[in-house]
C-alpha cells in the first residue's frame, strides 16, 4: 500500500526519525538475522513513533518493547520482523493478527499483505489503534475490539495468521480459521515468564504441522481460549501434594492449602482479588523474608505496577538513603539532573538496590512516566538514614545555589560532624566516650534554619526544598542514631523506623491529600512489630506506626520461603555470597506453607477468622528474617523470631523455591546517560 506521508520529527534535537528508524533496522533487525527483504522494507516505512505517546517518542528506534495503555506493550522492533518473516508472506496476501496493542505491527503487515485484519481485547487499545491507522492512511487494516482467541471467522479463511501474546496452547479456532498451506505463528508456553515461538503450518482439513523457531516471552494471551480457560481447568484439577508436617497441624495444613490462592508464575498471578483486598488503602507496605531473593523483588514490581495503573499510587517509597533514591526520581520523572561524581546504591550492601530485578522496575517506571502528564509521574523515594556525607553535601548545594548567605552558616555547622562524614559510626563512639563533643545542637540548628525559611525556599521550587528539607532532616535524626546506636538496640532501632515513618507522612503531604504510597522494605519493618516479640523488646516499626496512624487504609503484605538460594555477605561490609538457604524449622510459619504443596500462593489473612483464629495460624510460631547477612550454622539463633502472623500481616506471600537476586555488573551499565542513577 502507499506509505503515509511523511512526519518526521527530531528526538531531543537528534537525528531525524527517518534516519533513526533506517539505523535500528540495518542494526537491530536485518544484522540479527532478519533477511526478508518485504520485511525491513516494511519496517523502514512504518513511523514507529506514531504509534508511542509522545512522550515516549525518543525511545521509538531502541529495539525494545515499550509500554502503551491498559498497561500492555508495543512488542520489540527486533521480535515483529522477526514473527513477520516467519509468516512467509511474499504479498498480497489476507492476514490475521491478535493483539493490535498500538497497531504498529498491523500497519508493517499491511505494507506486505492485500488486508490485514487485526483483533484486540481492550477497547481502549483498539480505539487507539484504529485512529491512528486511520491518520496515516492505512486504509487496508480493520480493527476488531473482541476476543483474539476466537479470531475473525467472518473473514477466514486467512493466508496467515499471527498473535502477539503467549498462550498456554495454539487456540483451536485460530487453527480452524487458516487456509490449507496458511501459517500461524504463536508465542506458547505452560509458564507465562517464556514461551516457544511455534510456527504451525495447515496441511489438510484435518492435519496440521507444528515447528519451534526461538525462545520468546510475551504478554498472556487472555481469552476463552488462552489464560482464562487455562486457569479454569487448573482450579478444577487435583489438589497438590502435601508434605509432611508436625503431629496436631494437619487439621490447619489442608485449611490453609485449601484458602491459598495459588498461581503459576509472577507475570501469570491474577492480581485481582489482592487488589480488591487492599481496596481504598492509602498505604500498602509491601516486604520481604530476605534482602536477597529475586523472586521477591519481582513480586513486588508486579504489585507496584498493578498499584500505579490501575489505583493511581503516586509514589515508591523504599528502605534506602534519600539522596541515593533521588537520583532515581529525577531519571525515572524526567527531571533535569546533573552528572554526578557519585552513583546511587554504592555503599555496602551495593547488591541489595543495584541489581537486575530493580533495573527492571526503573526502565518501567521511567516509560510509564513518560505516558503520563508531567504532575501524574509516579516519584521513587528514599525513607532510611544512613547518607549522613551524601545528605550534607545536598544539603549545601542547595543552599549554595538559593541562598549562599545561609550556606555559609550551614558549613560552619555541619563542621562539627566533617572529620566523621566518611565513617559516622565512628562518631557516635567519640560522642558517646566523650573525646568529642556532640553535634546535636549544630545539626538540629541547622534544619530549623532551613524550615524558617520554608516559604521562600519551597515557592521558588518544592520539588528542590522538599529535597533539601529532607536531607537538612535526615542528618539531624543520624547525628542522634549514630550516639544512641552504642547504648543498644532498640533506641536505635526505634529511631530509625521512627525516622521512616515521619519521612512516609512528610511524603504523603507533600504529594497531596489524596496521594497513594507503596512501600518496599523487609518484613521486619513493613509487618506490625506489635504482633512479634520486637514488642517485648520495646521496639516498634514502620509497619506498627502505619497501623496506628492509617487503621485499615494500611495494608501490609508479608513474603516468605521455603528453600533455595539467597544474595547475602557472612560479615558486615563483607562481599556479596550467593548461599543455600536451609530448610524451614519445625513450628515455624514457613513449614506450615511448605507442608501445603504450593509452589507459590497469595493469601488475605484480614477477617479470616476461620483460619487466623488462635488455634490456626494465630498461634505464635516461628518466622525467619534473613537481612543482608546470612549465618546458617547459626540459623535458629540469628534468623528466628516469634510471631503471630495474622497479626503481623494483612496478606502473605509465598514461594517455596528461590533464587538470589543478580547484582548489576559494570559491564551492564556502560554507555548509558551519564544521568542514569546506578552508574558504573
Amino acid at each position: 500500500m502507499r506509505s503515509p506521508p511523511s512526519k518526521e520529527a527530531r528526538s531531543n534535537g537528534a537525528k531525524p526519525f527517518a534516519l533513526l528508524r533506517k539505523e535500528m533496522v540495518e542494526r537491530s533487525i536485518a544484522a540479527r538475522g532478519v533477511r526478508d527483504e518485504l520485511v525491513l522494507e516494511a519496517m523502514r516505512k512504518v513511523p514507529r513513533e506514531l504509534f508511542l505517546p509522545a512522550a515516549l517518542r525518543e525511545f521509538a528506534y531502541e529495539d525494545s518493547p515499550l509500554p502503551i495503555a491498559g498497561e500492555q506493550t508495543i512488542s520489540q522492533p527486533y521480535i515483529v520482523g522477526f514473527m513477520v518473516e516467519a509468516l512467509t508472506l511474499k504479498g498480497g496476501e489476507k492476514v490475521l493478527e491478535i493483539g493490535a496493542g498500538s497497531g504498529y505491527a498491523a500497519a508493517v503487515l499491511s505494507e506486505i499483505a492485500a488486508t490485514v485484519y487485526t483483533v484486540e481485547r481492550l477497547g481502549q487499545l483498539a480505539e487507539k489503534a484504529a485512529a491512528t491507522l486511520a491518520d496515516l492512511g492505512y486504509s487496508n487494516v480493520h480493527v476488531l475490539h473482541g476476543d483474539g482467541t476466537k479470531g475473525w471467522p467472518e473473514h477466514a479463511p486467512y493466508d496467515a495468521i499471527v498473535v502477539a501474546a503467549g498462550g498456554p496452547e495454539v487456540p483451536e479456532s485460530l487453527k480452524k480459521q487458516l487456509k490449507i498451506g496458511g501459517r500461524l505463528v504463536i508465542p506458547v508456553g505452560a509458564d507465562q515468564r517464556s514461551q516457544e515461538l511455534v510456527r504451525v503450518i495447515r496441511i489438510s482439513d484435518t492435519e496440521y504441522r507444528s515447528e519451534d523457531i526461538a525462545d520468546v516471552r510475551f504478554v498472556p494471551l487472555i481469552g476463552e481460549e488462552g489464560w482464562a480457560a487455562a486457569r479454569q481447568r487448573e482450579a478444577r484439577g487435583r489438589a497438590p501434594p502435601r508434605r509432611p508436617v508436625a503431629p496436631g497441624d494437619e487439621a490447619l495444613v489442608r485449611n490453609l492449602a485449601d484458602a491459598a490462592e495459588s498461581f503459576p508464575s509472577i507475570e501469570g498471578a491474577d492480581l485481582d482479588p489482592l487488589l480488591a483486598r487492599i481496596g481504598p488503602a492509602r498505604v500498602v507496605l509491601l516486604g520481604e523474608a530476605t534482602h536477597g531473593t529475586s523472586e521477591f523483588y519481582r513480586m513486588r514490581e508486579r504489585i507496584t505496577r498493578e498499584l500505579i495503573v490501575k489505583k493511581g499510587f503516586r509514589f515508591v517509597a523504599i528502605e534506602a538513603d534519600w539522596p541515593d533514591a533521588a537520583r532515581v526520581d529525577h531519571y525515572v520523572r524526567h527531571f533535569q539532573y546533573p552528572p554526578s561524581e557519585w552513583t546511587a546504591f554504592a555503599r555496602f550492601p551495593t547488591w541489595m538496590w543495584r541489581n537486575t530485578e530493580v533495573r527492571e522496575f526503573v526502565s518501567w517506571l521511567r516509560k510509564h512516566n513518560g505516558t503520563v502528564a508531567r504532575d501524574r509521574r509516579v516519584a521513587f523515594h528514599g525513607l532510611d538514614l544512613y547518607s549522613l556525607y551524601d545528605s550534607i553535601r545536598s544539603v549545601l548545594n542547595y543552599l549554595d545555589e538559593v541562598d549562599p548567605v545561609s550556606a555559609r552558616v550551614a558549613r560552619e555547622r555541619y563542621g562539627c560532624l566533617t572529620p566523621w562524614q566518611r565513617d559516622p559510626a565512628t562518631y557516635g563512639h567519640a560522642a558517646l566516650t566523650g573525646s568529642y563533643p556532640t553535634c546535636e545542637s549544630d545539626v538540629v540548628r541547622a534544619l530549623g534554619d532551613l524550615l524558617a525559611k520554608r516559604r521562600a525556599y519551597a515557592e521558588h521550587d518544592g520539588e528542590r526544598f522538599l529535597d533539601a528539607e529532607q536531607n537538612a532532616r535526615l542528618v539531624a535524626n543520624a547525628e542522634r542514631y549514630y550516639r544512641i546506636m552504642y547504648y543498644g538496640s532498640r533506641a536505635s532501632w526505634n529511631l530509625r523506623d521512627g525516622h521512616m515513618f515521619e519521612t512516609l507522612k512528610n511524603l504523603l503531604a507533600f504529594h497531596g491529600p489524596d496521594s497513594k504510597a507503596v512501600v518496599w522494605a523487609h518484613n521486619s519493618h513493613v509487618g506490625n512489630a506489635a504482633a512479634t516479640e520486637m514488642a517485648l523488646r520495646g521496639e516498634h516499626n514502620i509497619g506498627q506506626l502505619c497501623r496506628k496512624e492509617f487503621g485499615d487504609l494500611a495494608y501490609l503484605v508479608g513474603f516468605g520461603t521455603h528453600g533455595g538460594t539467597v544474595a547475602a555477605a557472612s560479615e558486615w561490609g563483607g562481599p556479596m555470597e550467593v548461599k543455600q538457604v536451609q530448610p524451614a524449622l519445625a513450628n515455624s510459619y514457613e513449614q506450615l506453607c511448605h507442608a501445603t504443596g504450593h509452589a507459590r500462593f497469595m493469601l488475605g489473612l484480614r477477617g479470616r477468622g476461620d483460619l487466623c483464629g488462635p488455634k490456626g495460624l494465630g498461634r505464635e510460631r516461628l518466622e525467619r528474617a534473613i537481612g543482608v547477612i546470612y549465618r546458617p550454622e547459626t540459623e535458629r539463633e540469628s534468623h528466628y523470631f516469634q510471631a503471630n502472623l495474622p497479626g503481623q500481616f494483612d496478606e502473605y506471600i509465598w514461594f517455596d523455591d528461590t533464587r538470589a537476586v543478580t547484582p548489576l555488573d559494570t559491564a551492564e551499565i556502560k554507555g548509558l546517560p551519564d544521568t542514569y542513577p546506578f552508574g558504573v
